[in-house]
């Protein structure tokens, strides 16, 4: 199977938000987040459609031609939110979701936040592959991609890894471990460096 993958656009919203809600529905750090497994589909794509909205002011989210995966980056420099998109999301979650999810939410990106390397990095913010799609490689192949891209330019990348099962396959395209985060939930994080190629 071929694979390809293309820069996300606004027209692209919805199907990334889908992807990524599948994707981390049961993911160990932000599944508990959201507690109301009844509601907690819904209430994650709210706050999924926050960043991934966010994200394309920057050239760096690409999706494999129908969206099935979804690589979320933040260029050197960038912010995942500017302050009035931290609020909104706040006011987001604090909507659909109630104060205590609002609350774990911020504290667990504030978490990651603090971990954040000080030399200039590309950050993979986000890697998801949607359920219906998961086995086929499209989520390591897009990886594949995008890493090549920063190769190009000489970019270091860095991402928080939130599932131990993926651990190993980071490491099989350049991603080092650095570091651990313990988040607010009690979960810990490993946080994991590619030096630039």
């Amino acid at each position: 199977m071929s694979h390809s993958s293309r820069q996300a656009t606004s027209a692209d919203l919805d199907a990334v938000v889908s992807t990524l809600t599948s994707a981390f529905l049961r993911d160990p750090v932000w599944g508990p987040v959201f507690p109301d497994e009844a509601r907690r589909a819904a209430q994650m794509a709210e706050l999924w459609r926050v960043y991934a909205d966010a994200a394309l002011r920057y050239p760096w989210t690409f999706v494999t031609p129908g969206a099935e995966a979804v690589a979320v980056w933040i260029p050197p420099g960038g912010v995942e939110l500017t302050e009035a998109e931290e609020r909104r999301r706040g006011e987001v979650m604090e909507r659909v979701a109630g104060a205590g999810v609002a609350r774990a939410v911020e504290e667990t990106e504030a978490s990651f936040g603090a971990a954040h390397p000080e030399e200039p990095f590309y950050h993979l913010t986000i890697l998801g592959t949607h359920a219906d799609h998961r086995g086929k490689g499209l989520g390591m192949a897009l990886l594949s991609d995008t890493l090549a891209r920063l190769d190009d330019i000489g970019a270091n990348a860095y991402l928080e890894s939130t599932n131990p099962a993926n651990d190993r396959r980071y490491e099989s395209v350049g991603f080092v471990p650095r570091g651990e985060l313990v988040t607010p939930g009690g979960q810990t994080v490993t946080t994991m460096w590619r030096p630039a190629g």
